[in-house]
C-alpha cells in the first residue's frame, strides 16, 4: 500500500534536460501496422505506449472517472478475461481526455492503489478535483480513501439502476425504473431526495433488497448535485462516457475475436484511446526513451 502523504509522491519539475519528444498521431489501424512492420515496427509502437504509460500527468482535472472493464485475451491454455483499469479526466474545458489504463490481475484494491498510486507520482495529486465518479467496485471503493482521501464520490446512475432493475420482478420493472429517472432527474437536491422518499414508501414492501440498495449508496448518488445545472450533473452522474470506449475497442477488435497476448492487448487499447484523445484535441507530445 503506498502513503498518500509521502513528499515524494507530488512530483518535481524536472531539473535535467528535457527528454526527446515527439507528436504521437496514433490511428486505430496503427496498432496492426506496428506488428505489421516487423520487428523495428513493434518496438516503435511499444516505445511509444511506454512512453503514454510513464508520462508526467497535470492536475487539471475537475471529476475524475474510473471503471474496470473486463476483456478476453488469449493463452497458451485458452481465452482468459482480465480486467482493464481505466481514468478518464473531465477537464475545465469540457473536454474528456483518456488519461491512463492498465491491464491488471484483478479490481482488487490491491490493484487499484497501485494504478491509482501512479497516477499520482506522475503529477494527478487530485487537488482541483471536484468529484471521483466510479461503478461501485468494491476494490475501486477500498482503494479511493487511501489515494483520494478528500475528494466527494459519485456513483453511478446507470450501473445503480441496473442493480435495482435486477432485484424487481420483470413486471414491475418499468414503474420502478420511471420512479428512480425521478430522483435521478430531480431539478434540485431536496426534490431528489423527496423522490427517493417516494420510491421507498412505494416499493419497501414489495422489494425491500432494492430499496436497500438504492438507500445505501443514496448520499454518494446525489453528489452530483453540487451542480446546478443538468447538464453539468449529466456529464458526471454515470460512468458512460467510459463505457462508450470501450464499445469503440470491441467495435475494432471485433474481426479478431478476442486479443492475441497482453502486449498486443496494450498496443491496440493504446491505439484506440490515442485516437480519441487526438479527436477531443487532448493528445499530448509524448516523451520517448528510445531512438527510431
Amino acid at each position: 500500500m503506498f502513503d498518500r502523504t509521502d513528499p515524494s509522491l507530488r512530483p518535481d519539475l524536472p531539473t535535467s534536460r528535457a527528454p526527446r519528444t515527439a507528436a504521437v498521431k496514433t490511428p486505430p489501424e496503427a496498432a496492426r501496422s506496428g506488428l505489421d512492420g516487423g520487428e523495428h515496427g513493434a518496438k516503435q509502437l511499444d516505445a511509444v505506449v511506454a512512453a503514454f504509460h510513464a508520462r508526467p500527468l497535470k492536475d487539471q482535472y475537475r471529476v475524475l472517472m474510473l471503471d474496470g472493464v473486463v476483456l478476453a485475451r488469449r493463452t497458451g491454455a485458452g481465452a482468459i478475461r482480465r480486467p482493464v483499469l481505466f481514468a478518464l479526466g473531465l477537464r475545465h474545458d469540457g473536454k474528456k481526455e483518456i488519461i491512463d489504463f492498465r491491464l491488471a490481475q484483478s479490481e482488487s484494491a490491491a490493484e487499484w492503489e497501485r494504478f491509482l498510486g501512479d497516477l499520482i507520482r506522475r503529477g494527478l495529486v487530485g487537488d482541483g478535483l471536484e468529484m471521483i465518479g466510479v461503478d461501485g467496485g468494491a476494490g475501486l471503493l477500498a482503494a479511493l480513501p487511501t489515494a483520494y482521501p478528500d475528494v466527494p464520490v459519485q456513483r453511478c446512475w446507470a450501473h445503480k439502476i441496473r442493480n435495482v432493475l435486477g432485484k424487481v420482478r420483470a413486471h414491475d420493472r418499468p414503474a420502478v425504473k420511471a420512479d428512480l429517472h425521478a430522483i435521478m432527474n430531480a431539478s434540485t437536491l431536496p426534490r431528489a431526495r423527496s423522490a427517493a422518499r417516494r420510491f421507498a414508501d412505494r416499493w419497501a414492501a414489495h422489494y425491500p433488497p432494492a430499496v436497500a440498495c438504492l438507500r445505501d449508496d443514496l448520499d454518494e448518488l446525489l453528489t452530483c448535485w453540487r451542480y446546478k445545472s443538468l447538464i453539468q450533473r449529466k456529464a458526471v452522474r454515470t460512468t458512460n462516457a467510459i463505457e462508450r470506449r470501450f464499445r469503440e475497442v470491441r467495435r475494432r477488435t471485433r474481426p479478431m475475436g478476442v486479443f492475441s497476448d497482453r502486449t498486443s492487448m496494450d498496443r491496440i487499447l493504446f491505439a484506440v484511446f490515442n485516437h480519441e484523445n487526438q479527436n477531443q484535441g487532448v493528445s499530448t507530445p509524448l516523451a520517448l526513451t528510445q531512438t527510431f
